[in-house]
């Protein structure tokens, strides 16, 4: 039975189909928590560190294209730490000026295609490429399917918290 009436249905023995189905599930997720906030409430932090909702959507998009393009296909991306500040992988989020909440939503679900992509491309025992993220001993595709999952599921919890603070939303 799912979680929630919005958890993905597919029980699949394809353990990449099952990967995209929930990654889809939680860019979804993270879609939903942003919706009916306020361009005040988007960008202003309730929380002790300091991060506000539209600062870890960029995150996240930037989490998936650095996994997958740059990490995994070892392509060259602009800006691979261009969610943390002066591009440094310590620095805090934050947001380019201009960039709106709905262009995030819409840069998120490209990305998850280009994540479909190298999904349905790729055998997840393959390691990621050398000469993009990596310059040795880069990880299979199985271990990036984990980790991106994982940073997906701690940021949408992070979210929930972030909302009910802000407005006191709760739910899926």
């Amino acid at each position: 039975m799912p979680l929630s009436d919005v958890e993905p249905r597919l029980d699949s023995a394809d353990p990449a189909a099952q990967f995209a189905a929930y990654l889809d599930y939680y860019r979804a997720a993270v879609a939903r928590k942003l919706e009916g906030l306020t361009d005040a409430q988007l960008t202003t932090s309730v929380l002790p560190s300091g991060w506000t909702p539209a600062e870890l959507l960029v995150h996240l998009v930037h989490v998936e294209r650095r996994w997958f393009v740059w990490g995994f296909l070892g392509e060259q991306v602009d800006d691979p730490w261009g969610d943390h500040a002066d591009n440094d992988p310590e620095g805090p989020w934050q947001v380019p000026d201009g960039v709106t909440a709905a262009a995030l939503v819409d840069a998120l679900q490209a990305g998850g295609e280009r994540t479909r992509a190298v999904l349905v491309g790729h055998d997840l025992a393959d390691r990621a490429a050398v000469g993009g993220r990596f310059t040795a001993d880069p990880p299979t595709l199985l271990w990036i399917c984990f980790h991106v999952l994982q940073e997906y599921a701690r940021h949408t919890g992070h979210l929930d918290v972030a909302r009910e603070l802000a407005d006191g939303a709760t739910g899926e």
